[in-house]
């Protein structure tokens, strides 16, 4: 199971990407050429988004499909089957999309990730009793 060591890698990159905060979400972007399959990569998502910023995030997965292009004709389709020649012409053709496999997006709080649970975080209330203001969110995309 490949998916594993994706997720791994990506959680890698995004929690460089995160700067000491917490991720909400993360949005990919995964060719259906990719020989990836998308509900197995969000299962291992749970596995690999261990640790206090990605814990309780959310892969959110985008299947782009496969497209092509005739080089002789110019005709642009969608691959409903593996045959890489035009559907128009009969022409050979090259693949233009569905092999791409990039982060879009990553969600994350505003506020950095303190690793002392003792101290106050920015925003908490010293009193128990009231839950202070909730952390914002940004969206940072590559």
């Amino acid at each position: 199971m490949h998916e594993l060591s994706i997720c791994e890698s990506i959680a890698t990159a995004v929690t460089g990407h995160a700067g000491g905060r917490r991720v909400r979400s993360v949005r990919l972007r995964v060719g259906a050429l990719r020989q990836i399959v998308p509900d197995t990569l969000v299962f291992c998502w749970q596995i690999a988004a261990r640790g206090p910023l990605l814990e309780g995030s959310v892969l959110d997965v985008e299947v782009v499909p496969g497209e092509v292009v005739c080089a002789g004709c110019g005709t642009r389709d969608r691959l409903t089957r593996f045959a890489l020649q035009c559907q128009a012409c009969g022409g050979p053709v090259s693949v233009v999309a569905g092999e791409e496999m990039l982060i879009e997006s990553i969600e994350v709080e505003d506020e950095v990730e303190v690793e002392d649970e003792d101290e106050p975080q920015p925003g908490a209330s010293a009193d128990p009793g009231d839950v202070g203001t909730p952390p914002r969110t940004t969206t940072t995309r590559k």
